[in-house]
């Protein structure tokens, strides 16, 4: 199999938009950053370069791209507390992967647009998703009380007093006291004057949020 100056350019390109996207996943701290990227890029490059030349195996290499991606971007996400993370990273890797394709065949064209497209999303969108996130948090409590009668209930209310919007979730009585929790959503402010009255409070023993 020779090797040709149009393979260098696909692989350096691939070097370089692997490299643009991985930077701004490193500069957050992600799990998959600066070099990872580069090496799915390249590698998914790579392999498409071989497909090409290959024969009636190539088109099930190019598929089987896909699936190593899946296989990565599962490996990222994991759930810490009540919460899912890591999809935006593996979101990218699978992206990337698609641009290593693209480069791989020559299809420059397409690849620099996805590229542009990709790295604005995670730039520029980052201010969108925080407005969101002020607008409307989903955030889960958790809340220990001594025991009366209506306890949790009451709480409950407070909730819809701060402006949220409770679900209640298990509920648990231990000895003299019960717990309780809830997903809750609504504005940030709305959970900081929340979390606020909740800390104050001298009936409540303990509190997550």
């Amino acid at each position: 199999m020779e090797f040709y100056t149009e393979d260098f350019i696909r692989l350096s390109l691939a070097v370089l938009i692997g490299g643009l996207v991985g930077a701004e996943r490193e500069y957050h701290g992600k799990s998959a950053g600066f070099r990872t990227m580069i090496m799915i890029c390249v590698g998914s490059a790579l392999f498409t370069l071989a497909s090409e030349r290959i024969g009636n195996s190539g088109d099930r290499i190019a598929a089987n791209i896909v699936n190593g991606i899946g296989f990565l971007g599962a490996g990222i996400i994991f759930k810490e507390d009540s919460r899912v993370r890591g999809l935006t990273t593996a979101a990218t890797v699978w992206g990337i992967g698609a641009l290593g394709m693209c480069l791989g065949a020559g299809e420059y064209g397409i690849a620099i647009i996805g590229s542009v497209f990709m790295v604005c999303a995670l730039l520029l969108l980052t201010q969108a998703s925080r407005w969101i996130s002020r607008v409307n948090q989903v955030r889960d409590y958790r809340i220990v009380t001594p025991f009366r009668h209506k306890t949790l209930m009451q709480y409950e209310n407070f909730f819809r007093e701060c402006g949220l919007s409770p679900h209640r979730g298990t509920q648990q009585r231990i000895g003299n006291e019960i717990s309780g929790h809830w997903r809750v959503h609504g504005p940030e402010k709305a959970h900081e004057k929340c979390i606020k009255r909740l800390l104050s409070d001298p009936e409540v023993k303990e509190v997550d949020f």
